[in-house]
């Protein structure tokens, strides 16, 4: 069992940094690939970014390449978004995720355990 606490979210004005944070219960966090998906009313949950259990290997969503960064602390049990320049269109509940899986990371059915989400929002 692996249980999720995400943390950071907030309001923000467009072009602002927030950072999220995803602490881990549970002595096996480094043996899980990590994920952060967004949803918006009304809208499916989708992948932002993804982090394999090393941290060497990383996924971006189109979207947010070259503004968001995904990070891992394995000492700490804690997974890492760090969004800059931020947009309107950012605005989300995020939910940090793990899984075992050694697929694409992008689905949201690869992932096992949730957080219970934090909401941004960024004003325009």
């Amino acid at each position: 069992q692996l249980q999720l606490v995400e943390s950071g979210g907030g309001l923000v004005q467009a072009g602002g940094s927030l950072r999220l944070s995803c602490a881990a219960s549970g002595r096996t966090f480094s043996s899980y690939a990590m994920g952060w998906f967004r949803q918006t009313p009304g809208k499916e949950r989708d992948v932002v970014a993804a982090i394999n259990w090393s941290g060497k290997s990383t996924y971006y969503a189109d979207s947010v390449k070259g503004r968001f960064t995904i990070s891992r602390d394995n000492a700490k049990n804690t997974v890492y978004l760090q969004m800059n320049s931020l947009k309107p269109e950012d605005t989300a509940v995020y939910y940090c995720s793990a899984t075992r899986s050694v697929s694409t990371l992008t689905t949201e059915d690869e992932y096992d355990y949730w957080g219970q989400g934090t909401q941004v929002t960024v004003s325009s």
